[in-house]
């Protein structure tokens, strides 16, 4: 007589994790292999995947900038300016 101390989905769960870390062994091994035979292949693909990086962070750096300088141009003056709904309570308690 075979006594199980845990369920049949925790034997699956472990299954599952196993098949995922062999195909993921896998991938790694497949990939490794054709960066060993394909060398500049990878490099351009690696140059292109850093160029649309770089420009995504130019893009957002930009975008930055310019609502800085729009926030700027809109109230330099009224400090309050740039708070449409939003003002800030301040309570002072002071003990005596």
């Amino acid at each position: 007589m075979v006594f199980r101390y845990y369920t049949n989905a925790i034997s699956q769960a472990t299954k599952a994790v196993a098949k995922g870390i062999l195909l993921a062994g896998l991938v790694l091994i497949g990939l490794g292999a054709l960066i060993l035979a394909l060398p500049e292949l990878f490099a351009a693909l690696v140059a292109a995947l850093l160029i649309v990086v770089g420009l995504g962070c130019v893009a957002t750096a930009g975008r930055i900038f310019f609502q800085n300088r729009k926030m700027e141009k809109q109230g330099s003056s009224d400090p309050d300016a740039y708070r449409e709904n939003a003002q800030i309570h301040i309570e002072e308690h002071y003990d005596a």
